[in-house]
């Protein structure tokens, strides 16, 4: 497929941060593809899949974790590339490495590591992500990290914009390989970014309906859902009502990408390069300024009856504490962590205790319980939910 002129084309990368000299010896894959295989490889994102997407270690095999939310958000990245000239595989990498920064139990595992490094500079998945690409997962020789290109890198840390005040951990990263966090990333990154938001937008409806946390009327009160629901039961009267409900998620995916492909393909006339992508101020992938706002208040809504529903809180708060066990634990006694991290244990701090807070973020969310377990000797209770 050709590319188009403003497309990221992996002929033109700015490389890796450590010159690779064998690099054809596996293959004719360009950089971005050998990027994707890099991550899907890796110890990282299989861990993925016992990792907290909305509900913590849930005990039903349907619901989604963070892996096949990732394989979800990238399926709809790609058609999106696909059809706007990008690079696909770039397009990939970005969506199926964005959540690999993520702690156990999601966002609450996410404020208790933050709260543990408060002294520490903080903890923020996203700069997690980068960290571990760039420095934790190391299963090359030559290097540390997966040693990705410049474009993977700068698509991951800025994918939501430009980063104004970037933490520790980007910072210390950017030093060493500037990912110039003033600009705009490439197309390829700003569409992964709005799948993401395509994907949980719809697929944790269907969770949260499953769960009995949504209430299918209360849904069905915004008008970002209604109209596609009365289309459903208009052209399949008497289905059964789950497979009504997954033409619902279909229908809303479809028409919101068809929705961010005719904003984006406006507000790139005239776009002629990658640099002029970066240099434009703004985002060009796009929602139309009415899906945009109508996204907006139904998020509010998620947020009020699904993210924030009691039952979530009250989890939430338990998987906070089970966190802050584990963390005051291998701080007393790093002799608790495996022989690896003991081995690499700073003296100083803060790299001490960031070093903790590392081996806890690479958990998943049973293995968090299970080293709980073992160290204060009973099992967290009420850490599901569903």
């Amino acid at each position: 497929m050709t590319l188009a002129p403003y497309a990221s084309n992996p002929a033109k990368s700015r490389g890796r941060e450590f010159p690779v000299e064998n690099a054809l010896a596996r293959g004719p894959r360009s950089d971005y593809q050998r990027d994707r295989d890099r991550i899907i490889h890796s110890i990282a994102f299989r861990r993925l899949r016992y990792k907290t997407q909305v509900f913590i270690a849930p005990d039903g095999d349907h619901y989604r974790v963070r892996l096949t939310h990732s394989l979800e958000v990238a399926q709809i990245a790609r058609v999106i590339a696909r059809t706007l000239g990008l690079d696909e595989d770039l397009a990939e990498a970005l969506a199926l490495a964005h959540d690999i920064g993520h702690a156990p139990f999601g966002h609450a595992g996410e404020d208790a590591l933050d709260a543990a490094l408060h002294k520490a500079g903080g903890f923020d998945h996203n700069a997690h992500c980068l960290r571990t690409l760039m420095r934790l997962e190391s299963p090359y020789c030559e290097h540390d990290g997966l040693n990705l290109t410049w474009e993977t890198l700068e698509g991951l840390a800025k994918h939501n914009g430009p980063v104004a005040e970037p933490n520790w951990a980007l910072s210390e990263l950017n030093e060493a390989y500037d990912l110039d966090l003033g600009t705009y990333a490439s197309l390829e990154a700003q569409a992964a970014a709005l799948s993401d938001d395509i994907a949980y937008d719809n697929h944790d409806i269907d969770d949260g309906l499953r769960a009995g946390f949504l209430d299918l009327d209360e849904v069905l009160a915004h008008s970002f859902v209604a109209d596609h629901w009365k289309e459903v039961e208009r052209r399949y009267p008497g289905v059964p009502r789950e497979r009504q409900l997954a033409e619902l998620i279909r229908s809303q995916i479809g028409f919101m990408v068809n929705d961010l492909l005719a904003e984006t393909q406006k507000r790139l006339v005239g776009v002629g390069s990658v640099e002029e992508v970066r240099a434009a101020g703004r985002p060009l992938v796009a929602f139309s300024p009415e899906l945009a706002e109508a996204e907006r208040g139904f998020k509010r809504f998620m947020y009020e009856k699904l993210y924030y529903h009691p039952e979530q809180l009250e989890t939430a708060r338990r998987a906070r504490a089970v966190l802050a066990e584990l963390y005051s634990a291998y701080s007393q006694e790093p002799v608790l962590m495996e022989e690896s991290w003991i081995d690499t244990l700073p003296r100083q701090e803060p790299e001490r205790s960031r070093h903790i807070a590392d081996y806890i973020a690479g958990m998943t969310d049973r293995y968090a319980i299970t080293c709980h377990a073992q160290i204060y000797g009973s099992t967290p209770e009420g850490l599901r939910n569903v």
